[in-house]
């Protein structure tokens, strides 16, 4: 049974940053790329960031790039999401999610993650 555990959501106003962590049990995390996603009220899931196995490639949604960092630590089985100059719009539900097979360039359709987490809350206020 595999397990991904968020941290670190919470109340932040904008401007501010916030580091989420996930812990991850049940499989070989080193193997596996680790996915960010995000939902706010209404809306659909979105992509936010992702990391391959070894952690050397990174990818990320348009609207959170030079803001948002991810990065992983296999010897801790845990993919962070460092998130800096945070604004309202980033209000939402943050999952992390297992990539199932080679990451390839279908990494942001949630479809292709096959383990998630339970989510955490970041919420950013004016």
């Amino acid at each position: 049974q595999v397990q991904l555990v968020e941290s670190g959501g919470g109340l932040v106003q904008a401007g501010g940053s916030l580091r989420l962590s996930c812990v991850a049990s049940g499989r070989t995390f080193r193997n596996y790329a680790m996915g960010w996603f995000r939902q706010a009220p209404g809306k659909e899931r979105e992509f936010v960031a992702v990391i391959s196995w070894s952690g050397v490639n990174t990818y990320y949604v348009d609207s959170v790039k030079g803001r948002f960092t991810i990065s992983r630590d296999n010897g801790e089985n845990t993919v962070y999401l460092q998130m800096n100059s945070l604004k309202p719009e980033d209000t939402a539900v943050y999952y992390c999610a297992s990539y199932g097979g080679n990451l390839s360039n279908d990494y942001e359709r949630p479809i292709r993650y096959d383990f998630w987490g339970q989510g955490t809350q970041v919420t950013v206020s004016s």
